[in-house]
């Protein structure tokens, strides 16, 4: 009996040491407690029942509990809210039936695409969605600072402004293209860092951080050429930023409807392609492999 114990309680220090537990109830189970090696490795390693992780969710690594949620899900708030405005300025940017003036879109900037945004985003944190509450919070920020950019009461780029004195025109008289080229570049690199937490999600979710983030560095070079002088190239540039831009807009309104879209609602529901070595492609492998080996 002694022996017995002893060797029940060496195999749990194993399972704590390694992240290993014996099956529960002949279910395979990640352990829970704390790996020295990796503390990361079994966080929310518990049994409850998830929803896989997917665009319409928000949530690319993470998956959240079902059962016993106070709020609905607040991902395809905030990415309508993205879609809209970004649909918008990127139309201009493309310079569709000829608009050039962006200012349309700062109503859009301030109301829909920066404060629902942020709100969704703030939502996000309440259900416990670490990547949407981050994501969608920044991206709210963005709208709205983009919207201050653009308004006339702050000329903060316009004639007269901080970038276009005297002062500053003796020494760049395009200082204003450099300006918002390095705010562009900011972004382009934060959507970067998100870009890669969507490596291990779905085919869609991952397109539309990786349209985005192009789009924000084909805008931010088209400000680069502008200030040196490729009047041509700049505008190429940008048109295709908002080529970019416009692709973005429609995916995150394609997992948008993913998120809302089920049966109580739909018809169909549209595919979001998870990839092969996320945890949904091995499980789905596996399901498909198991059904030939049963065959």
């Amino acid at each position: 009996m002694a022996d017995e114990v002893n060797t029940m309680a060496a195999k749990e220090e194993m399972g704590q040491t390694t992240g290993a537990a014996n099956p529960a109830n002949g279910v395979n189970a990640h352990y829970r407690g704390y790996d020295p090696r990796n503390p990361m490795a079994n966080v929310h390693g518990d049994d409850h029942a998830r929803l896989p992780a997917f665009g319409g969710e928000f949530q690319p690594g993470l998956y959240r509990p079902v059962e016993h949620r106070k709020f609905a899900n607040p991902a395809p708030l905030g990415l309508c809210a993205f879609a809209l405005t970004t649909f918008v300025l990127s139309a201009i940017n493309m310079n569709a039936r000829g608009v050039t003036a962006p200012n349309v879109a700062v109503p859009l900037a301030f109301g829909y695409g920066g404060l629902v945004q942020l709100l969704a985003g703030m939502w996000e944190m309440a259900v416990g969605n670490t990547f949407g509450a981050t994501a969608l919070s920044s991206y709210g920020g963005f709208w709205i600072a983009y919207a201050i950019l653009l308004t006339p009461a702050w000329n903060i780029t316009g004639p007269g402004g901080p970038y276009q004195n005297e002062a500053t025109k003796a020494i760049d008289p395009k200082m204003t293209d450099s300006a918002i080229g390095l705010f562009l570049t900011g972004w382009f690199i934060f959507t970067t860092i998100l870009l890669l937490c969507t490596l291990r999600s779905t085919v869609m979710f991952f397109l539309l951080f990786f349209t985005l983030d192009i789009a924000f560095l084909m805008l931010a070079c088209g400000h680069y050429a502008s200030d040196n002088g490729a009047a041509k190239s700049s505008k190429m540039l940008t048109q295709a930023g908002g080529g970019f831009g416009m692709l973005a807009a429609f995916l995150a309104w394609y997992n948008a409807f993913a998120g809302i879209a089920d049966s109580s609602n739909s018809f169909f529901l549209i595919p979001v392609f998870h990839f092969p070595w996320s945890e949904k492609g091995r499980e789905n492998r596996l399901t498909k492999t198991a059904s030939h080996t049963a065959a």
